[in-house]
């Protein structure tokens, strides 16, 4: 997708110094996650996906530390130090500004929902209604009693909808009939002067806060232009006050996600218990089957088949992998491997093209060599192991002596026993091998062989 033309002459300021009582949390709203995404990072990277590079975070006293240290110094920051209504954060986010920018694009830090397509949408309307003092971004026929709702004059002309007059917040509605209608997204454009000349007039609501809603209202009686913008989807409307709300943008978030997928040529056998996280990243022809969950920054390749029953976090595959009812966590996977069932792979695992891990394998912090195979109930933990080694069931590598972990080196071409015990440090050497139930303590030479409890190496063979 071509890159949109950046707004150098935009400022996006996002409101997200709400208290955020109703999540019961002792993190931050803002840093809950959808999809496995901080609630924060949506809008900022919407902005940046609709070309406003600059971008201005109001916050609160007891969060701002904790959202600087997820989004770091890619925008400025603005401290609403008393919960006074969304009409003084932004009048916070305006104050931090060096200089006034011509436009101002408003969000909320609290709805992931809200879409690219939809922003781009509202900037040009706006910028195309040449005097316009505020656009505002709405959705139609949405049952949400703790939305603002969208006033309008009533019908033109020809079916079209009146002129916008007001936004009244939900606080403030008293006993209003129940039922679709149009709300406000909380999502705005602005011309930048005029908000800043308004933004302190701002009256107290019943409710005793500066709603910047009321700008609407104050712009219509003023003889401003303003207007409303409906979005395609009306759950773009839906924000997050509460673990509910959590749960129900995370749903929609992953349907989307998994139809982006789907789309690019991925197949998903049950999109009911298939998780993706915004993060991942699939390559073509891959099937995901039942109970299957992507998480983080993981990558998967081409031609794989993960599933059933996987969870893959943080974690890069290659192409043409099965990876079977396994876990596999900050670890990297060539291609043409085969994983599982019930295997682990744990932070720092390398699994080399054409590698086979079975049942029960657990590899920790290791390289396993191109086309090596451990079948069977084995723990390769601290180990450097070499190409095409044969892995018995049950081996061992003891990489832990109570205090300090130990590396385990084992050669290209060697030979594990079944239930040999590799007592780290230790090394095996090219083409070695260990009888079944070995203890090795000490390193055997290339092409040696080890039997026993110790284990002893043999002599050589008449024909070695």
């Amino acid at each position: 997708m071509r890159a949109p033309p950046p707004h150098p002459d935009a400022v996006g300021i996002i409101l997200a110094a709400g208290r955020g009582r109703r999540m019961r949390s002792r993190r931050p709203k803002p840093l809950h996650c959808a999809a496995g995404k901080p609630l924060i990072r949506y809008p900022v990277e919407l902005l940046n996906q609709c070309g406003v590079e600059r971008v201005v975070v109001v916050t609160s006293p007891d969060n701002r530390n904790a959202i600087a240290g997820l989004l770091g110094d890619g925008v400025g920051y603005a401290v609403q130090a008393h919960p006074d209504g969304t009409a003084d954060a932004l009048a916070c986010g305006l104050a931090a500004l060096a200089s006034l920018p011509p436009l101002v694009v408003v969000l909320a830090g609290d709805t992931p929902l809200v879409r690219a397509e939809s922003v781009r949408k509202l900037l040009a309307e706006h910028a195309a209604a040449a005097g316009r003092r505020m656009s505002i971004l709405s959705a139609a026929d949405v049952f949400a009693d703790d939305l603002g709702r969208i006033e309008r004059a009533g019908v033109a002309s020809a079916g079209r909808v009146g002129p916008v007059t007001a936004i009244v917040e939900a606080a403030d509605r008293g006993h209003a009939s129940p039922g679709p209608a149009e709300v406000n997204t909380g999502v705005y454009c602005f011309d930048g002067p005029w908000l800043a000349e308004l933004i302190t007039q701002v009256p107290r609501a019943p409710s005793g806060e500066r709603y910047l809603t009321a700008l609407a209202a104050m712009a219509v009686a003023a003889g401003d232009d303003i207007a409303a913008v409906p979005v395609a989807l009306a759950d773009e409307a839906l924000g997050v006050n509460d673990r509910q709300q959590l749960a129900a943008v995370t749903t929609v978030l992953r349907d989307r996600i998994n139809c982006h997928w789907m789309a690019a040529g991925v197949t998903i056998l049950d999109t009911a218990t298939t998780y993706i996280d915004a993060g991942v990243v699939i390559g073509a022809d891959t099937v995901l089957l039942p109970n299957t969950m992507l998480a983080g920054h993981t990558v998967i390749g081409e031609e794989c088949e993960i599933g059933p029953n996987s969870l893959i976090r943080d974690t890069a595959v290659g192409d043409r992998c099965r990876i079977v009812a396994s876990v596999l966590e900050g670890a990297r996977v060539q291609s043409d491997v085969s994983i599982g069932p019930y295997s682990h792979l744990r932070p720092d695992a390398l699994i080399e093209r054409g590698a086979h891990l079975g049942n029960y394998v657990e590899v920790k912090n290791s390289r396993v060599g191109a086309g090596t195979a451990a079948g069977h109930f084995c723990y390769l933990g601290d180990a450097d192991i070499g190409q095409g080694v044969n892995i018995g069931a049950g081996a061992i590598t003891c990489n832990y002596d109570g205090v300090d972990k130990h590396q385990t080196t084992i050669g290209d071409g060697a030979f594990i026993g079944s239930d040999t015990m590799l007592i780290a440090p230790v090394t095996v050497g090219h083409g070695a091998a260990t009888g079944a139930g070995a203890v090795v303590t000490k390193d055997i030479p290339n092409a040696g062989r080890a039997v026993g409890v110790p284990a002893r190496l043999l002599p050589p063979k008449e024909n070695d």
